[in-house]
């Protein structure tokens, strides 16, 4: 028996160390979101001040079960089998839960997801208990603590608005008195500014040190407390002089040293608190564990006989188990490519200006932006216009205060709203920490982001509806992150319940085998977007880069065109719905693609460094004919997935093998065409043309037969609308093709006489 249970321990353990890799994946967003925004410093830079920062807070963390603190059900009242299944259910569940949220890119909160998911597990348990001993739902509450459980749940929800709030207002005084052409001022005021944020971010520092360093000494942690306000005024002090010497002796940039020691603050504030969510639950089963042992070698006394009243008080973490955790926690945040695709989301939705928007509108965001513009029209008919012309002068975005060189992208966002984002955050968190208000790291810096957005008009009539649509989708991840996790782990603890160790194995291999299945598609996402990857649109595109830039387009597309034809067809041959199914995702890969390009025409128009309408005009009908040839291969891929899910007869033999013949006679001419445009050699472009007007008349050919088929034996109006839509639609498409590239070959031959 100890053996079983010994085993059981070290798979918690075991799924902790997962639990690890996924909740700092999701939970980087928290500390590196404003550094990597405003790229204060390269990112090798910032991962190394977070990688101390989060090494320091693990050393330093308290160590304590955050969860079991705060009593969300009562551990005295469970035998130690029943914890067990508990402890399991809670660590599978975050494991599946924050690597699903990892995987769409959403930061969500560990707290409230480990908080949830205890809840919905103890609840479960909880009414097995009173169904074995006939009691009825009233006894649920002696289990539960439902009263702290809300008052988390309520807590959490306000700080979301009050970051919001806070976070809009600050930055939009910020700007007001700072401009974006911030630069001058900081030479005057630059070190008062410091001295506010730094103290700032000390206090924080200092008030989440005294909560979380268990070998202070407890006299040390009550003058702390006791002396605030002589702490913060000796700081602010202390800061504005060093903020100064930066400034003026060592030519420092004020912001910069602010947004690195706000970044290493709250990466540190993540170990030193949200590090127990994470291998608490794992902690607290092997204190069971041991408690159950000693009375078990003494009295014999087994698990479902003995109550974890041990469990009650506060659960220790060794500081050896501390410092490996948080040596997983750095490696994740170095490799974990999940991590980036999270910080991106919020990295996107601040982002000053526009460009690729990630999220799509809906109505309630359609509805907030109308009625917005409405309030702000309102609003802004009570100032007069100079006092308008004069805001508005101060959130001029002048592309020169950035100074970035070709080919390096620009920030999302400057230093000072990146400054201003850690600052707030440090502040809301230190006084939820001063007060014993609940509240949520991701919860309170993801707001904070998004009102400074809000509040330095990062979100444009251009972008609003996206931004406002993305930061909704996030909310409403969150709260779906609460109602996944209690009913999720409460399921679990169902399943493991009756299932005993059968179940546990089973869930096991459902969990490795979903972590491997989000593995792999994450990373073929990942190289999609590596392999479409947009052109930079701070680069300054000269005449001589459109030739290149379309080559590289019309490669990507005909490519794509040409092997999902081949699918389509022998898939249509198999009659296999599965496969037409796969040719339909490989199609909006494509559409996806077309759209992209077609989002960039108004930058890269813009940045062409000569002022030429034949080579913008060039490159927006080379798009354009590319769409056409998407749009004639969609109708294509959709009106044979019809046909085969209607279960509509086969196309006849003659029809596949004619079909066949022309698309390899398609493939012949695109692969040389790819090949020429791959190696810039376009010479051949005009046999190129030759061979696919040949594959026009072997259409028209095609479509004569067809027509005298269905005069003598043909019967099946349906299949004639297939094979008539399918060579009608090549026909189009290799028409258009021809087009192309007769436009390429015109604008070649004038560029070469340019040049």
């Amino acid at each position: 028996m100890q053996t079983l249970y010994i085993s059981l321990i070290v798979l918690l353990f075991l799924l902790a160390i997962a639990d690890l890799v996924v909740g700092v994946s999701n939970d980087a967003v928290n500390f590196l979101n404003s550094a990597i925004g405003s790229k204060a410093v390269p990112m090798r830079t910032i991962l190394i001040v977070a990688g101390l920062g989060v090494l320091v807070g693990a050393v330093f963390s308290s160590g304590l079960m955050e969860v079991a603190r705060k009593g969300i059900f009562n551990p005295e009242l469970f035998f130690f089998d029943e914890i067990i299944i508990i402890f399991l259910a809670v660590l599978i569940t975050d494991i599946l839960l924050l690597d699903f949220f990892n995987s769409i890119g959403i930061p969500t909160s560990t707290t409230v997801s480990v908080v949830f998911e205890l809840l919905g597990a103890a609840v479960v348990i909880s009414l097995l208990k009173l169904y074995e001993t006939g009691e009825g739902l009233g006894g649920l509450k002696q289990f539960i603590n439902v009263q702290k459980a809300s008052e988390i749940s309520f807590g959490i929800l306000i700080s979301v608005f009050v970051a919001f709030g806070v976070g809009a207002v600050v930055q939009f005084v910020s700007r007001l008195i700072f401009t974006f052409d911030y630069h001058r001022k900081l030479k005057y005021i630059g070190a008062l500014y410091g001295g506010v944020s730094l103290s700032a971010i000390t206090y924080f520092i200092l008030l989440k040190g005294t909560n979380s360093i268990t070998f202070l000494d407890q006299n040390i942690i009550e003058s702390v407390l006791d002396n605030k306000l002589l702490i913060i005024g000796f700081s602010f002090v202390f800061w504005v002089a060093i903020s100064q010497i930066l400034i003026q002796v060592f030519r420092c940039h004020i912001l910069k040293v602010i947004v690195v020691i706000g970044t290493f603050a709250l990466a540190l504030a993540f170990a030193g608190n949200d590090l127990v969510n994470f291998i608490g639950v794992s902690i607290a089963a092997w204190q069971s564990f041991i408690l159950w042992q000693e009375a078990f070698l003494t009295s014999g006394v087994l698990p479902s006989e003995f109550l974890m009243d041990g469990l009650s008080g506060e659960v220790q973490t060794p500081v050896f188990l501390l410092v490996i955790a948080g040596a997983i926690m750095v490696v994740t945040l170095w490799f974990s490519s999940k991590a980036q695709y999270v910080i991106q989301t919020g990295v996107n939705l601040g982002r000053q200006g526009e460009g690729q928007e990630r999220f799509k509108p809906n109505f309630l965001s359609r509805t907030v932006v109308r009625y917005s513009v409405f309030v702000g029209q309102t609003f802004s008919q009570v100032l007069s216009e100079p006092v308008q012309n004069k805001i508005n002068s101060r959130f001029t975005y002048p592309e020169k205060a950035f100074g970035y060189k070709k080919g390096v992208a620009k920030p999302a966002f400057d230093l000072l709203r990146a400054s201003v984002n850690l600052v707030l955050a440090s502040i809301l968190i230190s006084l939820g920490t001063s007060y014993t208000l609940p509240l949520s790291t991701t919860y309170v810096t993801f707001m904070v982001a998004m009102g400074t957005s809000f509040g330095d008009r990062a979100w444009g009539r251009e972008s609003a509806v996206y931004r406002v649509s993305g930061v909704f989708n996030v909310i409403g991840s969150w709260i779906a992150t609460a109602a996944i996790a209690f009913t999720a782990a409460g399921v679990l603890s169902l399943i493991i319940w009756f299932g005993s160790y059968y179940a546990i194995a089973v869930l096991l291999v459902f969990a490795l085998v979903s972590i491997i299945k989000s593995a792999l598609k994450h990373s073929k996402r990942v190289k999609f977007e590596r392999d479409h990857k947009k052109f930079n649109k701070t680069d300054i595109i000269t005449i001589n880069e459109i030739t290149k830039e379309s080559s590289e387009n019309i490669v990507k597309v005909i490519s794509g065109i040409n092997n999902l034809l081949l699918d389509v067809v022998n898939n249509l041959g198999y009659h296999d719905l599965s496969r037409l199914k796969k040719s339909l995702k490989s199609q909006d890969e494509l559409d996806v693609v077309i759209d992209e390009l077609k989002d960039n025409v108004f930058y890269y128009i813009k940045s062409l460094e000569e002022t030429n309408v034949e080579a913008s005009k060039f490159y927006v009908l080379t798009l354009d004919y590319l769409q056409d040839m998407v749009q004639s291969l969609a109708h294509i891929t959709r009106s044979s997935h019809t046909h085969v899910s209607n279960n509509h007869k086969n196309l006849l033999f003659n029809q596949i093998r004619d079909l066949k013949s022309v698309q390899r006679d398609l493939d012949e001419v695109y692969g040389h065409l790819v090949k020429a445009f791959q190696s810039q050699e376009f010479d051949s472009i005009q046999q190129l043309i030759a061979d696919e007007r040949k594959v026009l008349e072997k259409i028209s050919n095609l479509l004569q037969k067809q027509i005298e088929r269905i005069r003598d034996t043909e019967n099946s109006p349906k299949n004639s609308k297939l094979y008539f839509g399918i060579l009608l639609e090549t026909k189009n498409l290799t028409k258009t093709s021809i087009a192309l590239l007769e436009l390429f070959r015109e604008y070649y031959e004038e560029a070469k006489q340019e040049f």
